[in-house]
């Protein structure tokens, strides 16, 4: 973000403050809220006063951790340790964590994140019907390899907080999505990966 241009910063704190106070979950309609306040939100776009995804995702991670300091280690852990068991739940599916739990810029509306790897949608549907588990399912467009493709999200529910697993063929499991924040492939982890981060947290608090 240049020094100078005011502007930017502003839309970039205020979409932050709108993800953080009232649970806007995309960086898309953030910005566009936030950007709404300071003029035509064509006219900012134009004079390239909108922000990145990355520079809100930074305004609002900084947010949270200064108002936040001193409850976030201990959310942060019961929701990495509730992914956790839902990693080693969806194993047959080779799942992956992403996204805040993952990063750690969680707030006490954040949702856990996880991708699966299945032949069919039905399958993991099974598994989770054979378990007495409610769900519900949605039809999403993602852009993933270039394409534009319909994936299947599937959304649970524990002890009120929001699981959403987004359902990818098996032979997609080594194309990694890329990140709307840093454009590059998204960070992930699989259980054992997330068990060293977590015992690495609990080291330094």
């Amino acid at each position: 973000m240049r020094k100078d241009d005011k502007i930017r910063s502003m839309i970039a704190s205020e979409a932050a403050r709108l993800m953080y106070e009232d649970g806007v979950r995309e960086y898309r309609d953030a910005k566009r809220k936030a950007a709404k306040r300071f003029g035509p939100e064509k006219a900012l776009s134009l004079g390239s006063h909108l922000p990145t995804n990355a520079e809100i995702h930074d305004e609002l991670a900084r947010l949270i951790a200064t108002r936040e300091e001193k409850v976030l280690p201990e959310r942060l852990l019961r929701l990495r340790l509730t992914a956790l068991s839902y990693l080693e739940f969806f194993a047959p599916f080779s799942p992956y964590l992403v996204g805040s739990v993952l990063s750690g810029a969680v707030t006490e509306r954040s949702d856990i994140d996880i991708h699966l790897f299945a032949d069919a949608v039905e399958d993991v549907e099974k598994m989770l019907a054979e378990h007495g588990m409610a769900f519900q399912t949605e039809t999403v467009p993602i852009r993933k390899g270039g394409v534009i493709r319909d994936y299947t999200h599937i959304y649970l529910e524990d002890d009120g907080v929001e699981i959403e697993c987004s359902v990818y063929p098996t032979e997609e499991r080594r194309n990694r999505t890329i990140s709307s924040i840093t454009g590059k492939a998204m960070e992930r982890a699989n259980a054992a990966q997330l068990k060293r981060i977590i015992a690495a947290g609990i080291r330094t608090q």
